[in-house]
Order: structure tokens, then C-alpha cells, then sequence
């Protein structure tokens, strides 16, 4: 299969009239000169953070409560939605929410996936039922999946138990193991793009002693970990460890460049320039960082220490790779009053958030991919070059996109050369939307 485009984003650069040649799967062959080709040819970068579950509850939690509302009084309500989802119920949704990555122009997800057991902590037969459900999801979206389980072991760094909807989380090291390897043998499944990582959920809800053996559990694996995302959980595990948690997570673990740290919205300079140079990703969610109040990253300290960075759809209360990365750039602006913070030398604002977002997402979900590089997984997607962005030129292109366009623009993507969004709509938008309409009329409001 051959993908021509009149413009295409290279590893070298802006090139104009380029054929891609995929096979397997992956980019075969690249070729310049191949004119008759329509729009822009970019690489779809990973949504490297998500939680699918929560986007049948995007909506519902806009109401204050007592006092002022938080994380905390968001997080409460989400417990309760939990007790009305079940299995059918979580593959619909993620579907759902998979086919809406991909018209967004997400190429792959990795799913940070904790919603292991049905309604307080019941034990499914199979251990691995709900990431089976995940992985099912993926595959009727044809969208590359790296499947993140997650360790949720206690309440808090007290060793408090788990509690109400906790309990649907909730394992200890050896019940994880045994769900991880389910988890495992269920990805493979899917087409050889797709993977397994680990996930120990967060300082919070692991113990230092299970962390490393999650850490151990997969070596060569992606390793995900929320670190950081709010004030009160930085209190707790200073309290508790004598250190802020970045500070204890880099003294007291291997961070390496398979690590993503997820938020990591609460850092002091020293610690952002520490945790950059690990290796390790910063993986930012902008849409629900600000719908939950949990602050702003530092960006300019992020990116002068060189760190790496990519974007997730988090909570999914809004499904755009656009809109994450335009939020990314105006919080810097409101926050150090100015423009074009991510802005560098050579390279616009656009052109570096989509580099940014590519390199990491990719690293974060140990995908090979986030280029149009021969060898690479054939993760791209087409622009509609017309109307904004008529006569638009290198750079220029992906900032007028961000800034000041829409997501009708993405006309087409390809996950692992998968052709699942073709004229604006995904393949299956139709049959998944119908039974995620479904499940969403059956739950109704319940929150």
C-alpha cells in the first residue's frame, strides 16, 4: 500500500510530494517526487495516558458539592459511577473512546488501566477479565494498544485498607502477578504492534516494598506511575517518607527511560531538572489537569533541562490531541505571562509540542513509531489542506492546526498502517457509537 500526500513532516524536515510505501505494517519505503498526492502527511503521536472508564461520567461532576470543590470531592464521585459499570459496559465505552483518539488523530493509547473487579472488589473467574474487555476495545478500533494494569495495593501511604470504590482496584503483589500474566496473554491477541506494560499506580497506593517488585516484574517494559499531581498528595508523602515524591521516587529507584511519570504538576525547579534528566517522559494530560484543578507543569524548566515529554487524555472529559496541546501551551502563557513559550530557535511553537509529543508518546508506550521513518510502525495521519489551511506553509502548518483549528481537519489515520479513519470518520464510528449510546441511555445520570 502506497500513501501519497503533497506535503509530509520527515525526520529531516517539510517535504513536498512524498509517497509512503507500508508493509506488514510498518514503513517500507519513503519517495519524494510522487506528485498527485492530497493534504498533509504528519506522524500520529501515542496518547500516552488514559482512563477510559471515566468518559461515560464526562459531565456529571460539574456541580460543587460542600465547600469548595477538588480533586478529592471529583475523585469521591467517581467511586460511586464505578458501582454501575460493568464488563460489557467497560468495553463499550473504551471502544468508544478509542475511536474517538483515532478521528482526533491519536495513532496508539496506552490504556492505564486499574478497573480490575465488579462492584466491592469481587473477584471476576478470570482475574484479567476487565483488561481482556480493554483489549477486546482496541482491537475492534484497530488502534495500537500498549495495556498499562496497574497496582492499587492500599489507600494511602498510612497502609490505610482500601474502601468503597477503591475496592474494585485493589490487589496485592502476588494477586497482581497473576492478573498481569492474564493480562499478558490476552494482548496477544491483538496485531504485533500492540503491547504490555506495568503500572504501579502512585506513592500513594504502592508500598515501596511492592514498587520494586512491579518495578521487577517486567523489566524491559513500559512502566507507568502517577507522581506529584496534587498539593495534599505531596504533603502526604513528605509526611510520611520525609521526602517531596520526586525527590524519594529519584533516591530511591532506578528511574530510566522506560519510566513515564504522569502530572508531575507539583515540582520544585531542582526536581524538574532531576527527574529530566532520567530519562524518563513527562506524561502531561492539560485537558484534565485543568478540569481537575491539579496545577500547571513546568514547561520552560521541563524543556531547558531537555526533558521528554507527551500528552494524554486522562479522564477523557474531552477526546482532542489538538486541544491537549493547545491547553499545554496557553497554561505556560497565562502562568509566565507570554507567548510562544514552547517555542524554539529554529522551530515554531506547533513544530515543537508535535515533535515533543511523538518522541514521547512513542517512548512512553515503547511503540516504534512517532516518525515517517523506515522500520517504523506506520502511525500517521492526513490533514485536509484546504480552507484554514490553504497556502500554509512548513511550520505554519501545524501551529494554524493547534491554534486555530479543528479536529475535522484530521481527514484520515492509519495505526500500524491500519486505515481506520478514512474521510473524518472512523471505520466502526457507526456500530460502536451505537452500543456505547446504549450503555450511556442505561446508566443515565449516575452520579
Amino acid at each position: 500500500m502506497q500513501i501519497t500526500a503533497k506535503t509530509a513532516l520527515l525526520p529531516d524536515g517539510w517535504t513536498q510530494d512524498v509517497g509512503v510505501t507500508i508493509h506488514e505494517g510498518r514503513i517500507a519505503k519513503i519517495e519524494t517526487g510522487v506528485t498527485g498526492g492530497r493534504g498533509v502527511l504528519l506522524p500520529a503521536p501515542v496518547n500516552l495516558h488514559s482512563h477510559t472508564f471515566q468518559r461515560a461520567m464526562a459531565g456529571l461532576t460539574e456541580r460543587r458539592t460542600a465547600g469548595q470543590d477538588s480533586f478529592w470531592t471529583w475523585r469521591a464521585l467517581m467511586y460511586r459511577f464505578l458501582d454501575s459499570l460493568t464488563p460489557d459496559d467497560v468495553q463499550a465505552i473504551a471502544a468508544q473512546v478509542f475511536v474517538e483518539m483515532a478521528e482526533a488523530g491519536f495513532g496508539g493509547v496506552a490504556e492505564f488501566h486499574y478497573l480490575h473487579h465488579g462492584p466491592n472488589g469481587q473477584r471476576y473467574a478470570d482475574p484479567a477479565e476487565m483488561s481482556a474487555r480493554i483489549v477486546a476495545a482496541a482491537g475492534e478500533a484497530g488502534l495500537g494498544l500498549t495495556l498499562l494494569p496497574v497496582l492499587y495495593e492500599r489507600g494511602g501511604c498510612d497502609g490505610r485498607a482500601l474502601a468503597g470504590g477503591q475496592l474494585r482496584f485493589g490487589n496485592d503483589l502476588g494477586q497482581f502477578e497473576t492478573l498481569w500474566a492474564g493480562a499478558a496473554q490476552a494482548v496477544k491477541a491483538l496485531p504485533g504492534d500492540s503491547k504490555i506494560g506495568v503500572a504501579p499506580h502512585s506513592l500513594r497506593a504502592v508500598s515501596p516494598a511492592s514498587l520494586g517488585g512491579v518495578v521487577g516484574l517486567a523489566p524491559q517494559a513500559p512502566l507507568h506511575l502517577h507522581l506529584a499531581e496534587q498539593v495534599a498528595e505531596v504533603e502526604e508523602v513528605q509526611a510520611h517518607t520525609g521526602a517531596r515524591p520526586v525527590e524519594w521516587l529519584i533516591g530511591n529507584a532506578d528511574v530510566t527511560d522506560r519510566w513515564c511519570l504522569i502530572h508531575a504538576t507539583q515540582m520544585l525547579p531542582h526536581e524538574t531538572a532531576g527527574l529530566a534528566r532520567t530519562g524518563a517522559v513527562a506524561g502531561l494530560c492539560p485537558l484534565t489537569e485543568g478540569n481537575l484543578g491539579d496545577g500547571i507543569f513546568d514547561g520552560p524548566g521541563w524543556l531547558a533541562a531537555q526533558g521528554a515529554f507527551g500528552v494524554g487524555s486522562d479522564s477523557n472529559v474531552r477526546v482532542s490531541l489538538r486541544e491537549e496541546l493547545q491547553m499545554l501551551e496557553y497554561s505556560q502563557r497565562l502562568q509566565h505571562k507570554g507567548r510562544a513559550m514552547f517555542a524554539g530557535a529554529e522551530r515554531s511553537t506547533g513544530r515543537v509540542l508535535w515533535d515533543g509529543v511523538c518522541a514521547g508518546g512513542a517512548q512512553a508506550a515503547g511503540r516504534n513509531a512517532g516518525a515517517i521513518r523506515v522500520g517504523a510502525w506506520a502511525d500517521m495521519l492526513r490533514l485536509d489542506d484546504q480552507d484554514d489551511l490553504a497556502n500554509r506553509r512548513g511550520d505554519t502548518i501545524l501551529d494554524t492546526f493547534i491554534f486555530a483549528g479543528n479536529d475535522r481537519m484530521v481527514t484520515d489515520l492509519w495505526s500500524a498502517g491500519r486505515h481506520i479513519v478514512q474521510g473524518g470518520a472512523h471505520v466502526a464510528r457507526n456500530r460502536v457509537r451505537a452500543r456505547f449510546a446504549q450503555v450511556m441511555a442505561r446508566l443515565g445520570d449516575a452520579l
